[in-house]
């Protein structure tokens, strides 16, 4: 009996099968084109778009320049304008409670140092009308006279004094209607800024600025030996003793007592010195300040 032979059928070959997968990757390469093109023509547009929309800050001008430092010059004036400096706080702070002292032949206008403590400042310091001055203002004799802020005259007399602190406060036999007393203050630093308020030359009610330079100095002067007081560089004179040193707020932190005068000839020359107000304050015992 004859076998059945079945006919044999081979494999296809890779060589033959590799020109078919090339016709199809090539297929799938042309159709990918577009897709890819279309996506980087979309990433470019998207770029432009935002280029165009946030284009950066500009570049300055000279006149943008020049616009800005004026607009910022008109605010620092604008702000300076409605807060006056220090200075003029403190002066129209004080100068209600401040009072001119004449003694003996001094009269008002007088040049200081043509009769020694003819002329002198003081502060009201308390509702009684009392003044704080300074002792070598009053102790040349004579009579003393107080003329308050208002034009108001009225006789003194020495109701405490301490000559260990160049210290007086002084009684009067008439008050303005209306009395000031000023606003005592506490201790100072070096460096604080300080304002003397007083009649140097008979030129009354002078204000000059200065910082504390420093504390604890000791000297001597014509009322003797000071210690413990206040060194000050705002200027000073005859006739601005007894006058108040005041703080930045308006408060008087001490009694202006001397100033020094290596060439003895009576004028300021950078340096001053002031009793600090607690001493001043314990010095005078009678009158409360």
């Amino acid at each position: 009996m004859a076998r059945a032979v079945l006919p044999l059928v081979a494999a296809d070959d890779p060589a033959d099968a590799a020109p078919a997968e090339g016709a199809a990757t090539g297929r799938v390469r042309r159709r990918l084109r577009p897709a890819l093109l279309l996506v980087v023509l979309v990433l470019v547009a998207a770029l432009a778009w935002w280029l165009v929309r946030d284009p950066g800050p500009a570049p300055l001008s000279r006149a943008d320049v020049a616009r800005t430092v004026a607009e910022g010059i008109a605010t620092a004036q604008a702000e300076q304008r409605a807060a006056p400096p220090d200075a003029a706080v403190v002066y129209g702070t004080i100068v209600p409670s401040l009072v001119t002292v004449t003694t003996g032949r001094g009269a008002d206008g007088e040049a200081a140092g043509q009769d020694d403590g003819s002329l002198g400042t003081g502060t009201v310091v308390n509702a009684d009308g009392s003044v704080l001055t300074a002792l070598h203002v009053v102790s040349g004799g004579g009579p003393i006279t107080v003329r308050f802020a208002d034009g108001t005259r009225a006789t003194a007399t020495v109701a405490e004094k301490d000559p260990s602190k160049d210290i007086a406060v002084l009684a009067v036999d008439r008050l303005p209607e209306v009395v000031v007393p000023a606003v005592l203050g506490g201790g100072v630093q070096v460096g604080d800024a300080v304002y003397p308020v007083g009649n140097p030359f008979g030129l009354e009610r002078t204000l000059t600025a200065g910082v504390v330079s420093a504390t604890g100095r000791t000297v001597r002067s014509q009322a003797g030996t000071l210690e413990d007081l206040i060194q000050f560089d705002a200027a000073v004179n005859p006739g601005s003793s007894g006058g108040p040193l005041v703080n930045r707020d308006g408060q008087v932190v001490g009694v202006v007592t001397a100033l020094a005068n290596p060439g003895k000839q009576s004028f300021f020359v950078g340096i001053g010195f002031a009793v600090p107000i607690a001493n001043a304050g314990g010095a005078a015992s009678g009158p409360a300040i």
